[in-house]
């Protein structure tokens, strides 16, 4: 099962996240967390690697609703979206929503989850679009 949605974006890292960030917020989405994966490497084992960053992205109405059916969905929240660097572009890359009801095996789920993708898909597609 894939899990993930994937967009290649012809853009340097940090219009990338930019933009990741506008079309999430056009789509009801603020940041929660995020996690600058590269930084924490390097401080902590002395690691380089690409640019990567971990967004948790959160739409608060679909959050309620989801926690609403099942309290322990939170340990699914918020939808993670990465932003990394590969060679002369970025990919971005959003958790696919439908995991929590593959994953819970809540029926009552699936339309949150089915909207959280849908609002997801929207804004990977303007991204992908405008080439970021």
């Amino acid at each position: 099962m894939r899990y993930d949605r994937t967009v290649h974006l012809e853009t340097d890292f940090a219009t990338a996240v930019a933009a990741v960030r506008e079309a999430l917020a056009e789509q009801g989405f603020g940041i929660l967390t995020e996690i600058d994966v590269t930084a924490t490497l390097k401080a902590k084992l002395g690691h380089d690697m690409e640019d990567y960053v971990i967004l948790g992205a959160c739409n608060p109405p679909l959050a309620h609703r989801a926690l609403e059916i099942d309290r322990t969905i939170g340990l699914l929240l918020p939808c993670n979206v990465v932003v990394r660097a590969e060679g002369d572009h970025t990919v971005v890359q959003a958790i696919d929503p439908g995991t929590m009801t593959a994953l819970t095996g809540l029926e009552a789920l699936r339309p949150v989850a089915e909207e959280a993708a849908s609002r997801l898909d929207a804004a990977l597609a303007a991204l992908a679009s405008h080439g970021a």
